[in-house]
């Protein structure tokens, strides 16, 4: 059936506010997202099409609610966001920093941030945005990959330092700007932007639609990062997720976990929000406290939250039945498979479902419980109708029921608003993915008959043993169910007679300490739940996991470390 003919089978839902301009969105009789257009998008350029229209429309609108680490509150409304925008494009322009430039951004969750960000669109530079765990090795990389022109740090900690170490043999930069603090050599950002004008005269050849926008290093779980390079239309492709997924109130407060250095900040934290006229909440934190998230959740009154699955497992171990929850309507994760045990222990403690997605640095979101559907515990969800999406096996044929290959998205005829534009400067490793018709995402899943799907794991983490091939993530959810673990990651080592073997790797919850006696209970529990081709042969009590400075477990060091020391 043609995209046209399944469009004609549901009605034309009205999209409400700005967004209308550009998305058509189609539901079935229960509010189902079944299709989605975008379109006019060849102009699109979100600074000035959403946030500066925005600050015309409902000027005193809040934007963002923002909570410093010391607790101090700003309440910026749209009126206040183009006013700074456009005072920190000038400020940047003045700078030097011009349309095509690629400008790196390590700044946490300050405020800054969003200025920041909504000013390299309005000029038309690269916006970079990049964790600020990262070291002089990390900055090196990132300088010379990406041919960075220009870097706007915070001045917390010693993250300035690393990046002057690592400019020494770098002359590539226009600038360096400060925030937050003064540093001898650097542009001080807080001082410097009382100077410049609240008016920013839009360019003639603005950049929009296709032209480069943003650029994300990727996660690199198992390689160094790439940098994935997406263009304005990407915003659009964001609006699935704000108002389908993470289900925004326009009138309530969304609350997004994530540093600004990563792409999750972008589906939550601006893009798909804004564009659905919706609130967004940031509390600029140095250390995660599942407390004190619950605390502002209640005294904020969040409508909304989206978090990754690791801070998932933190809260299901407080009493959350001490804190006032009930403005919160919707909940939602991705950045890696949620067990289906603390979905069950969440919503037991609050009645709320948490809706899985998934989707890549390379793409919005793509497979998701949205809007309308019952989610079903351990499961990613169903296809975003913006994304034609296949499961393959080897040799390109398409999985049958319940049968593991691939998440694929076919790109035959034309690549969805939101999927990457390839990586930068790197042809090789854009073909490697690109291929054949399809973006190959090195994800594996199986759908099941009613078209839900299932995470296995990267393609890299499959465990092939004594002839099966095993998916961690079926063997870790089972090792979750144990009250005394707190998170697991099941990964191969190498064996004689298998080929590999199994092993897991658990941290244990406060209170309970590594013991030969927990560790043969553990693999009594594990001989009565799992198929014995599943069962780990190595139990390792660890104190944590190895993990990206996204939060996602690096299964391929644990993996590396055990296959060199054999």
């Amino acid at each position: 059936m043609s995209e046209t003919n399944t469009k004609k089978e549901y009605k034309l839902s009205p999209v409400p506010g700005i967004a209308g301009k550009f998305i058509s969105t189609y539901e079935d009789s229960k509010g189902l997202l079944k299709a989605i257009d975008i379109h006019d998008d060849d102009k699109f350029n979100f600074a000035y099409d959403v946030v500066d229209a925005l600050a015309e429309k409902c000027p005193n609108k809040t934007a963002m609610l923002h909570v410093s680490k010391e607790g101090k509150e700003r309440r910026v409304t749209f009126r206040d966001m183009m006013k700074y925008s456009n005072m920190t494009a000038n400020y940047l322009h003045y700078l030097g920093i011009k349309k095509g430039d690629r400008v790196l951004l390590i700044l946490k969750r300050h405020y800054q941030f969003w200025f920041t960000l909504v000013a390299l669109h309005k000029i038309g530079a690269i916006a970079v945005p990049c964790s600020f765990l990262l070291t002089k090795k990390d900055f090196e990389y990132r300088l010379t990959a990406g041919s960075i022109n220009a870097v706007i740090c915070t001045a917390d900690g010693d993250v300035a330092d690393e990046v002057v170490k690592a400019t020494k043999n770098y002359n590539g930069l226009k600038a360096k700007i400060i925030v937050n603090g003064a540093k001898e050599g650097w542009s001080n950002y807080n001082r410097d932007i009382r100077f410049f004008s609240p008016d920013f005269k839009k360019p003639s050849n603005v950049a929009c639609g296709d032209d480069p926008a943003l650029m994300f290093f990727t996660s690199g779980t198992t390689s160094y990062p790439k940098m994935a390079l997406h263009t304005h239309k990407y915003p659009l492709g964001h609006y699935v997720t704000a108002r389908y997924w993470h289900q925004v109130d326009p009138d309530g407060m969304h609350f997004t976990i994530s540093d600004t250095g990563w792409g999750k900040a972008l589906w939550g934290k601006i893009y798909g929000q804004w564009l659905c006229e919706a609130p967004i909440f940031t509390y600029d934190y140095d250390e995660f406290f599942a407390k004190e998230i619950l605390s502002m959740m209640e005294k904020y009154r969040m409508t909304s939250f989206c978090a990754p699955p690791t801070v998932f497992r933190m809260l299901v171990h407080v009493d959350m039945r001490k804190f006032d929850l009930s403005s919160l309507k919707n909940v939602s994760t991705a950045g890696e498979a949620l067990n289906p045990e603390v979905y069950e222990k969440f919503y037991k403690a609050t009645g709320l479902k948490i809706m899985e997605g998934f989707g890549q640095t390379e793409t919005t979101l793509t497979v998701a419980n949205l809007k309308g559907m019952e989610p079903r515990p351990g499961s990613m969800g169903k296809v975003s109708p913006l994304y034609d999406v296949k499961i393959l096996v080897e040799g390109g044929r398409e999985a049958g029921v319940n049968e593991t290959g691939e998440i694929c998205v076919d790109i035959h005829e034309s690549k969805p608003c939101g999927l990457y534009k390839g990586y930068y400067l790197d042809k090789e490793k854009t073909d490697a993915v690109m291929h054949d018709g399809f973006y190959h995402t090195g994800d594996t899943a199986y759908k099941d008959k009613d078209g839900y799907l299932w995470y296995v794991g990267r393609a890299d983490d499959v465990i092939k043993s004594a002839g099966y091939r095993v998916g961690p993530f079926e063997i870790e959810n089972e090792i979750m169910k144990l009250p005394y673990v707190l998170e697991c990651a099941v990964t191969s080592v190498p064996d004689r007679v298998r080929g590999q073997a199994i092993k897991a790797s658990i941290v244990l919850t406060k209170g309970y300490t590594a013991t030969d006696k927990l560790r043969k209970d553990t693999m009594k529990y594990l001989k009565s739940n799992l198929a014995s081709y599943k069962r780990p042969k190595y139990i390792d009590f660890v104190s944590e996991l190895p993990k990206t400075s996204s939060g996602k477990v690096r299964r391929a060091e644990i993996k590396k470390k055990d296959w060199e020391d054999k």
